[in-house]
Protein backbone atom coordinates (compact mmCIF):
# COMPACT_ATOMS: atom_id res chain seq x y z
CA UNK A 1 0.00 0.00 0.00
CA UNK A 2 1.45 3.30 -0.13
CA UNK A 3 2.09 6.61 1.52
CA UNK A 4 1.63 10.57 1.41
CA UNK A 5 4.48 12.77 0.77
CA UNK A 6 4.29 16.57 2.51
CA UNK A 7 3.69 17.76 6.01
CA UNK A 8 -0.25 16.77 6.61
CA UNK A 9 -2.96 18.98 7.55
CA UNK A 10 -5.69 18.42 10.04
CA UNK A 11 -8.04 20.34 8.38
CA UNK A 12 -6.92 17.29 5.15
CA UNK A 13 -7.21 13.72 6.82
CA UNK A 14 -6.18 11.37 4.77
CA UNK A 15 -4.55 7.55 4.96
CA UNK A 16 -1.45 5.13 3.32
CA UNK A 17 -1.90 2.23 2.11
CA UNK A 18 1.06 -0.20 1.69
CA UNK A 19 1.66 -2.98 -1.35
CA UNK A 20 3.22 -6.55 -0.48
CA UNK A 21 6.40 -5.09 -2.53
CA UNK A 22 6.36 -2.38 0.16
CA UNK A 23 5.39 0.61 -2.54
CA UNK A 24 2.99 3.14 -1.01
CA UNK A 25 -0.16 5.20 -2.09
CA UNK A 26 -1.32 8.43 0.11
CA UNK A 27 -4.51 9.68 -0.40
CA UNK A 28 -6.20 12.97 1.35
CA UNK A 29 -3.84 14.48 3.77
CA UNK A 30 -1.14 11.94 3.90
CA UNK A 31 2.22 12.59 3.24
CA UNK A 32 5.14 10.54 1.49
CA UNK A 33 8.20 9.84 3.26
CA UNK A 34 9.63 6.68 1.04
CA UNK A 35 8.62 3.18 0.54
CA UNK A 36 10.68 -0.12 0.53
CA UNK A 37 9.59 -0.62 -3.34
CA UNK A 38 12.91 -0.25 -4.95
CA UNK A 39 14.28 -2.85 -2.21
CA UNK A 40 15.40 -6.58 -2.25
CA UNK A 41 12.57 -7.94 0.17
CA UNK A 42 13.31 -10.89 2.10
CA UNK A 43 9.67 -11.43 3.36
CA UNK A 44 7.08 -9.44 1.57
CA UNK A 45 5.17 -6.25 3.42
CA UNK A 46 2.04 -7.21 4.83
CA UNK A 47 1.11 -4.06 7.18
CA UNK A 48 1.97 -0.29 8.02
CA UNK A 49 1.26 2.12 10.91
CA UNK A 50 1.55 5.86 10.94
CA UNK A 51 3.84 7.96 13.44
CA UNK A 52 1.00 9.92 15.52
CA UNK A 53 2.15 13.17 14.45
CA UNK A 54 1.94 12.25 11.15
CA UNK A 55 5.67 12.86 10.24
CA UNK A 56 6.46 9.23 9.46
CA UNK A 57 5.30 5.38 8.90
CA UNK A 58 6.37 1.88 9.44
CA UNK A 59 6.27 -1.15 7.10
CA UNK A 60 6.42 -4.54 8.53
CA UNK A 61 6.90 -8.02 6.31
CA UNK A 62 5.88 -11.23 7.15
CA UNK A 63 8.46 -12.62 9.27
CA UNK A 64 8.68 -9.16 11.63
CA UNK A 65 11.08 -7.43 10.01
CA UNK A 66 10.63 -3.65 10.38
CA UNK A 67 11.37 -0.95 7.89
CA UNK A 68 11.45 3.10 9.50
CA UNK A 69 10.32 6.22 7.49
CA UNK A 70 10.06 9.99 8.61
CA UNK A 71 10.35 10.08 12.40
CA UNK A 72 9.05 6.67 13.04
CA UNK A 73 11.26 4.97 15.40
CA UNK A 74 12.72 1.37 15.13
CA UNK A 75 11.54 -0.59 18.85
CA UNK A 76 12.90 -4.61 17.75
CA UNK A 77 11.12 -7.28 15.79
CA UNK A 78 10.40 -10.51 15.25
CA UNK A 79 12.90 -10.84 12.33
CA UNK A 80 15.12 -13.27 14.28
CA UNK A 81 12.14 -15.17 15.82
CA UNK A 82 10.87 -18.37 14.74
CA UNK A 83 7.26 -18.01 14.62
CA UNK A 84 4.58 -20.31 14.76
CA UNK A 85 3.00 -18.26 11.99
CA UNK A 86 3.43 -15.60 10.08
CA UNK A 87 2.90 -11.54 11.24
CA UNK A 88 0.05 -10.11 9.33
CA UNK A 89 -0.14 -5.97 10.51
CA UNK A 90 1.13 -3.95 13.28
CA UNK A 91 0.06 -0.87 15.60
CA UNK A 92 1.74 1.71 17.07
CA UNK A 93 1.00 3.65 20.22
CA UNK A 94 -0.55 7.41 21.16
CA UNK A 95 3.18 8.48 21.70
CA UNK A 96 4.93 6.35 19.24
CA UNK A 97 7.43 5.01 22.05
CA UNK A 98 6.10 1.46 20.63
CA UNK A 99 4.40 -0.78 18.77
CA UNK A 100 1.94 -4.11 18.14
CA UNK A 101 2.66 -6.93 16.06
CA UNK A 102 0.15 -9.45 15.43
CA UNK A 103 0.39 -13.13 13.47
CA UNK A 104 -2.40 -14.63 11.40
CA UNK A 105 -3.58 -16.99 14.49
CA UNK A 106 -4.02 -13.91 16.63
CA UNK A 107 -1.10 -13.89 18.51
CA UNK A 108 0.10 -10.63 19.68
CA UNK A 109 4.07 -9.58 20.08
CA UNK A 110 5.17 -5.83 22.02
CA UNK A 111 8.10 -3.80 21.48
CA UNK A 112 8.85 -0.39 23.43
CA UNK A 113 5.96 0.72 25.69
CA UNK A 114 3.32 -1.34 24.19
CA UNK A 115 1.23 -3.34 26.48
CA UNK A 116 -0.43 -6.54 26.36
CA UNK A 117 -4.37 -6.84 26.45
CA UNK A 118 -5.05 -9.87 24.95
CA UNK A 119 -4.80 -12.22 22.02
CA UNK A 120 -6.71 -15.11 19.94
CA UNK A 121 -3.09 -17.04 20.03
CA UNK A 122 -4.65 -19.87 22.36
CA UNK A 123 -8.24 -19.52 20.39
CA UNK A 124 -7.43 -19.21 17.00
CA UNK A 125 -10.02 -17.35 14.73
CA UNK A 126 -12.27 -19.46 12.01
CA UNK A 127 -11.11 -16.65 9.60
CA UNK A 128 -7.09 -15.59 9.88
CA UNK A 129 -6.19 -12.09 11.52
CA UNK A 130 -4.90 -9.72 8.74
CA UNK A 131 -4.25 -6.58 10.41
CA UNK A 132 -4.42 -4.91 13.77
CA UNK A 133 -5.23 -1.04 15.20
CA UNK A 134 -4.59 0.65 18.16
CA UNK A 135 -7.25 2.14 20.28
CA UNK A 136 -6.67 6.31 20.55
CA UNK A 137 -5.96 6.08 24.35
CA UNK A 138 -3.46 3.07 23.37
CA UNK A 139 -5.53 1.09 25.97
CA UNK A 140 -6.23 -1.58 23.97
CA UNK A 141 -6.41 -2.43 20.22
CA UNK A 142 -8.70 -4.29 17.26
CA UNK A 143 -8.42 -7.06 15.18
CA UNK A 144 -8.85 -7.37 11.80
CA UNK A 145 -10.19 -10.94 10.41
CA UNK A 146 -9.85 -12.04 6.07
CA UNK A 147 -13.59 -11.85 6.40
CA UNK A 148 -13.97 -8.91 7.74
CA UNK A 149 -15.09 -9.24 11.69
CA UNK A 150 -13.40 -6.95 13.59
CA UNK A 151 -12.05 -7.98 17.20
CA UNK A 152 -11.87 -5.72 20.37
CA UNK A 153 -9.25 -6.26 23.20
CA UNK A 154 -9.19 -4.17 26.31
CA UNK A 155 -11.02 -0.33 25.43
CA UNK A 156 -11.54 -0.92 21.89
CA UNK A 157 -14.73 -1.09 20.73
CA UNK A 158 -15.99 -2.46 17.09
CA UNK A 159 -18.33 0.39 15.31
CA UNK A 160 -18.47 -1.65 12.56
CA UNK A 161 -17.38 -4.77 10.28
CA UNK A 162 -16.52 -5.52 6.99
CA UNK A 163 -18.56 -8.57 7.49
CA UNK A 164 -22.09 -8.43 5.52
CA UNK A 165 -21.38 -4.56 5.58
CA UNK A 166 -22.86 -2.25 2.17
CA UNK A 167 -20.83 -2.51 0.01
CA UNK A 168 -19.00 -5.20 1.01
CA UNK A 169 -19.47 -9.00 -0.16
CA UNK A 170 -18.15 -11.91 -1.37
CA UNK A 171 -17.41 -10.62 -4.82
CA UNK A 172 -14.69 -7.87 -3.33
CA UNK A 173 -11.32 -8.89 -2.21
CA UNK A 174 -10.42 -10.60 1.21
CA UNK A 175 -10.39 -8.02 3.30
CA UNK A 176 -6.08 -6.87 4.78
CA UNK A 177 -5.94 -3.98 6.56
CA UNK A 178 -7.66 -1.60 9.38
CA UNK A 179 -6.64 2.02 10.52
CA UNK A 180 -8.77 3.48 13.07
CA UNK A 181 -9.91 7.55 13.03
CA UNK A 182 -7.73 10.07 14.93
CA UNK A 183 -10.80 10.23 18.11
CA UNK A 184 -11.26 6.67 17.56
CA UNK A 185 -14.55 6.61 16.83
CA UNK A 186 -14.25 5.31 13.22
CA UNK A 187 -11.40 3.16 11.20
CA UNK A 188 -11.05 2.20 7.61
CA UNK A 189 -10.62 -1.46 6.45
CA UNK A 190 -9.24 -2.19 2.92
CA UNK A 191 -9.13 -4.89 0.63
CA UNK A 192 -6.73 -6.82 -1.56
CA UNK A 193 -7.50 -4.75 -4.17
CA UNK A 194 -7.54 -1.26 -3.06
CA UNK A 195 -11.09 -0.91 -2.19
CA UNK A 196 -11.47 0.91 1.32
CA UNK A 197 -14.56 0.86 3.39
CA UNK A 198 -14.87 3.71 6.55
CA UNK A 199 -16.75 2.79 9.47
CA UNK A 200 -17.65 5.33 12.07
CA UNK A 201 -16.62 8.87 11.68
CA UNK A 202 -13.51 7.50 9.41
CA UNK A 203 -14.25 10.03 6.41
CA UNK A 204 -13.97 8.39 2.78
CA UNK A 205 -11.14 9.97 0.53
CA UNK A 206 -10.27 8.00 -2.26
CA UNK A 207 -8.94 4.46 -2.95
CA UNK A 208 -6.39 2.91 -4.77
CA UNK A 209 -9.18 0.82 -7.10
CA UNK A 210 -10.61 4.04 -8.03
CA UNK A 211 -7.44 6.18 -8.72
CA UNK A 212 -5.39 3.34 -10.37
CA UNK A 213 -7.87 1.95 -13.11
CA UNK A 214 -6.17 -2.14 -13.61
CA UNK A 215 -4.06 -1.88 -10.26
CA UNK A 216 -2.90 -5.33 -10.50
CA UNK A 217 -0.78 -4.89 -7.16
CA UNK A 218 -2.15 -6.66 -3.77
CA UNK A 219 -2.70 -3.90 -0.96
CA UNK A 220 -1.46 -5.30 2.13
CA UNK A 221 -1.62 -2.04 4.17
CA UNK A 222 -3.47 0.91 5.56
CA UNK A 223 -2.72 3.84 7.89
CA UNK A 224 -4.72 7.28 8.52
CA UNK A 225 -2.77 10.48 9.08
CA UNK A 226 -3.82 12.73 12.27
CA UNK A 227 -7.06 14.72 12.09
Amino acid sequence: MNLKSDWFSLANPGYWLASSNGGVFSFGGAQFFGSAGNIALNKPIVGMAAAPDGGGYWLVASDGGIFTYGDARFYGSTGSLMLNKPIVGMATTPDGGGYWLVASDGGVFTFGDARFYGSMGATPPASPVVDVAPATGGGGYWMLEANGTVQGFGDALAVGTGSGSPGVSSAHSAMTSMAPSADGQGYILADLSGQAFTFGDEVYAGDVASAVPGYSGRIVGSAASPG
